[in-house]
């Protein structure tokens, strides 16, 4: 979103790409950011909404680019767009679809602690506000099952009818930002016990955390809806273990585990917070000071050694580990597991790199031309990559990296500008129309 933003404002078009629903990724579902602590959504949906409304940007959602072709300056680009089911110009997001739905299914954005109807919008300040219809919850649109929604609607928004289509664009750049997932490899995970519902990962313990999320802001054990009143938050599951997982550092775990910390004393004050550890890493203005602001403001007690196991005994969550500070074992009877997860590319980000020719390495991250001199360069001309696609990082290093994506788009198609001047010039100083210029092509799998 911030390199179309960057480059829509410099006067060319852009076209984003998103294969979610909704833009915004996975920054839509925290609750707070570090080391301010700034409200995600009130950084978040000015910007989204800017995106929505900008008259040089043309948003594609549910879309997934399948086929590149052509060279720097004159992509040949197709579009599959999946069908919504809904019109967005005709939908006014009144919700009289989603309260009729007989469909209940979990719903993703909450991370599964939640429900939605088949027919919904994945969050209050989706953009675009539009609703989509689900057709693998839906009770049947071939042929159609039930039908409720498309009476409910007065705008007369819904069509059962609508089909795939394909969308075929030239352009004259390629932005890739496909974001992350986290690392859910159930073998390596099952120290953690997974499948207990007090037990969940950081994402999930954010959707706890917001005021939008499915308790309000409260933090309550899934289980029994109690409030918990000891958590233990177990850090590097999957990082930083090349026999069980993955050997890299996921970056970000140290400090949304400070983070998170914090807010839950912010709302518990009375509980206790326990965090296993291999090591602090808080590299980032003022991150080392939140680290510490977690440590003896909120008294969060941090334990340096790896967690050994996890069960539920007598309506509480066994943690086993061990102090390597001390060489004691440690036994803490939680209420509430939360695991920060190892970061790992996005679903479908190597179909990505295979298509447009762009390196990765051994885990499925985008490599740069040359990591230190030209870390937004692809190696493929005309091809820029920016975020969590790269690799682990924070919103501020993601966000410098697209407005740097974007600024050699720019240079390239200043570049393109002054040669076809120089050209008009030659040939009787004809003008130059915009449309010359070509566009940049945003593929977003995951917005950060």
């Amino acid at each position: 979103m911030q390199a179309a933003l960057d480059i829509a404002d410099s006067g060319y078009e852009v076209i984003l790409v998103e294969k979610e629903p909704s833009i915004g990724g996975h920054m839509a579902q925290l609750s707070e950011t570090f080391p301010t602590l700034d409200c995600s959504q009130c950084i978040l949906t000015p910007r989204t909404v800017e995106v929505g409304q900008h008259l040089n940007i043309r948003l594609l959602t549910l879309s997934e680019v399948v086929e590149v072709e052509g060279e720097v300056g004159d992509f040949k680009v197709r579009v599959l767009r999946h069908p919504r089911y809904v019109i967005e110009e005709k939908c006014t997001a009144c919700d009289d679809c989603a309260q009729v739905c007989p469909v209940v299914v979990p719903n993703e954005f909450d991370r599964g602690l939640a429900a939605r109807r088949a027919i919904y919008i994945p969050s209050p300040q989706a953009v675009p506000a539009v609703y989509r219809l689900d057709p693998d919850a839906c009770m049947g649109l071939f042929p159609l099952a039930c039908g409720k929604c498309a009476d409910a609607c007065e705008a007369h928004a819904i069509d059962y009818d609508m089909a795939p289509e394909t969308v075929e664009v030239e352009v004259g750049a390629i932005i890739v930002a496909t974001g992350y997932e986290l690392y859910q490899d159930e073998a390596v995970m099952a120290y953690a016990y997974m499948d207990h519902p007090d037990v969940m990962d950081g994402l999930e313990f954010e959707r706890l955390l917001s005021a939008s999320g499915p308790t309000g802001g409260k933090v309550i054990r899934p289980s029994d809806r109690t409030v918990p009143k000891e958590v233990v938050f177990i850090q590097c599951a999957g990082s930083r273990n090349p026999e069980h997982g993955l050997p890299y550092c996921s970056k970000i775990c140290c400090m949304y585990t400070a983070k998170h910390a914090i807010l839950y004393k912010h709302r518990v004050p009375d509980g206790q917070v326990y965090v296993f550890y291999i090591d602090i890493r808080a590299g980032g203005k003022g991150y080392e000071e939140f680290v510490t602001r977690a440590m003896e403001e909120d008294r969060t007690v941090y334990i340096r050694g790896r967690v050994s196991k996890v069960f539920s005994r007598d309506g509480k969550v066994m943690v086993w580990g061990v102090d390597t500070l001390t060489g004691s074992k440690v036994e803490i009877a939680a209420d509430l597991v939360v695991v920060a997860s190892a970061i790992v590319p996005s679903e479908g980000s190597r179909h990505v790199a295979e298509m447009l020719g762009i390196g990765v390495d051994e885990f499925g991250f985008y490599t740069a031309s040359d990591e230190e001199m030209t870390p937004v360069e692809s190696g493929v001309p005309g091809v820029f990559l920016a975020g969590a696609g790269l690799g682990p990082q924070d919103i501020p290093e993601t966000v410098a990296q697209a407005s740097g994506a974007a600024a050699k788009v720019l240079t390239l198609f200043g570049a393109t500008r002054a040669m076809n001047s120089m050209n008009n010039e030659t040939m009787n100083n004809e003008p130059l129309a915009n449309g010359e210029l070509g566009a940049s092509l945003l593929g977003l799998a995951e917005a950060e």
